[in-house]
This record gives structure tokens, sequence and C-alpha cells, in this order.
């Protein structure tokens, strides 16, 4: 039997860290707690979560710079939870490497809808009709092994990550509006959130074009991006 899905809670607030585990076990996950972020990196290798879900104002820690050191560490699923409402805060920490922004107040069926599809991306994709691999210049991505490498060196990617570059690397040359990427890497509900596409186009360009590397994905502006097809 499969291991329950496990959730690392960091939070402060009891009332709320007590409605989430309640509302969390009663669904079969397996569930932790860090109430100041303190020991969240030893859970986090105890534990080995498949979601962290997290607060940004935590008693005598940055949640930015936890954010940055989970991610540093893992490619668990970050979900952060924060009062914090301004896009500024959405986009640090999604540059920072959250794959998901839920602002507080918020509804439990809301936060286990997005617990959801967080654990949907971390399955294997289902097979769709393609080449097994797609080359770019320097860049090889292996679609069977969730592989990507540039110049021979393997390039580490979140799972929110491969998934917007597999989504890309799938319809080479067609254009994909935000709406389109966003419903097919985050879920329904998400097609109005585009900071998150801009912000994980940066980084998939940040990582695998480099100032003179082969430009992968082109932005076509108010409309979408698609995957080059020049080989």
């Amino acid at each position: 039997m499969a291991e329950a899905p496990g959730v690392l809670i960091v939070e402060d607030d009891r009332i709320i860290v007590d409605v989430l585990r309640s509302n969390l076990t009663a669904r079969g996950y397996r569930v932790v707690v860090s109430t100041d972020g303190s020991d969240l990196l030893r859970l986090l290798d105890e534990t080995a979560p498949d979601v962290v879900l997290l607060d940004l104002m935590l008693p005598g820690h940055d949640g930015f710079d936890l954010c940055w050191a989970v991610r540093d560490r893992s490619d668990v699923g970050i979900i952060v939870l924060s009062a914090r409402r301004g896009e500024t805060d959405k986009v640090r920490a999604l540059n920072l490497g959250a794959d998901d922004y839920l602002t507080k107040p918020f509804g439990i069926e809301e936060l286990l809808a997005r617990i959801n599809a967080m654990l949907r991306r971390a399955r294997p994709a289902e097979p769709r009709p393609v080449a097994p691999q797609v080359r770019v210049g320097d860049v090889r991505i292996d679609f069977d092994a969730q592989l990507v490498t540039k110049g021979g060196k393997r390039v580490h990617l979140t799972r929110t990550e491969y998934a917007l570059l597999r989504e890309l690397a799938m319809n080479p040359g067609r254009l994909l509006s935000h709406a389109e990427l966003l419903r097919r890497v985050w879920g329904p509900g998400y097609e109005t959130q585009t900071e998150y596409t801009r912000v994980y186009v940066g980084r998939l360009r940040a990582k695998l074009e480099g100032p003179e590397g082969t430009e992968l994905i082109v932005t076509e502006p108010r409309a979408g991006y698609r995957f080059t097809t020049d080989r």
C-alpha cells in the first residue's frame, strides 16, 4: 500500500494549525508541524513531506528566507500561506521557489484543491504522442526519463518548472496562452494568475538559456509563449 502523502505545516497561529491538522488528517494526510520555522529543515529531512505549507510571517524568522532554504534543499511542493496580499510579495515568493501562493483568510476546500493539484504535478506525466526527446541547441529534454540536460550536464528543475517546460516543449512552435498554460500546469482556477507563468518562464530561461544560449521560449506580448522549433 502506498504511503499517505505528507504535509509539513510551518505556521505560528495555533488556531490555523489546529484547523489545518484536523482537516488534513481526516483526509488521510500525514501531518507534521513546525510552529516557528526553527526546526523546518530538520523536519524536511526527517519526514520527507510531499508539500510544505509555509507562513511568511513567523516569529524570529523571515518566511522568504525559509522559502529559499527549502527550495535550495529540496524540490518539495511549496504553498505559501500569507496575509500579505500584494503582487510584489507573491512574485518574490515565486521567484524564491514557491509553487503556489494563497492569501489569508482562505477556505479549507480551496487549500485542499491546491494541495491535490500540487500532488498531481508530482506524479509521472501521462504519455502523449510526442518524440521521446527534444533537442534545441545544447539543451536536451528526455520525456521518458524526465531528464533535462544542458551541454551534457543535468539541469535540476523543480516539479513545477519541469511541468511547464514539458507543456511548452510538447507543443513546439504553437502559441500557448497564459490561461492555457496555467490550466494545464497549475490546474483549473488559476487562469488569471499570469504572474505565475511570467515568473516560472523566467526561471526556466535562467537555467536553460543563459546570456549566449539558444532561445528556447519565445514571448508573444499579451498573448503567451511558444517553444522554439529551431534545432
